[in-house]
C-alpha cells in the first residue's frame, strides 16, 4: 500500500530531523550497515553462553567440578561479550552540553 502525500511529507520531515539531530546514525541507517555493529562479539558471546550452559549442566550431572566451573566461567565471558557497552552504544559521539 503506497504512502499518501501527507504521510510521505511527514516521513521526509522525520528523516531530515534525524539527519540534523544525529548525522552519524542517519548515515548508518541510510547505508543499511546497522546490523554490522552487532557482528562478531555478539555472535561469539551467544555461542559462549550456550556452550557454557551445556558445560555447566554436563559438569553438574557428571559431578566433575572442573567442567562445571569452566562452563560457569564461559557463561560469564559470553554474557560480558553480549552486554559490553562497546558492542552497542547509541550515545557514542554525542557531546554533553
Amino acid at each position: 500500500m503506497p504512502l499518501s502525500d501527507r504521510e510521505r511529507k511527514q516521513l521526509e520531515e522525520l528523516e531530515s530531523g534525524l539527519a540534523a539531530d544525529d548525522p552519524r546514525l542517519a548515515e548508518e541507517l541510510s547505508s543499511g550497515s546497522v546490523g554490522l555493529r552487532f557482528g562478531r562479539r555478539t555472535y561469539f558471546g551467544a555461542i559462549a553462553c550456550l556452550v557454557g550452559i551445556v558445560s555447566l549442566i554436563a559438569g553438574v550431572s557428571t559431578q566433575i567440578i572442573a567442567i562445571g566451573v569452566g562452563g560457569f566461567l564461559l557463561m560469564g565471558v559470553g554474557t560480558y561479550l553480549l552486554l559490553d557497552k562497546h558492542t552497542f552504544n547509541p550515545g557514542r559521539g554525542r557531546q554533553v552540553k
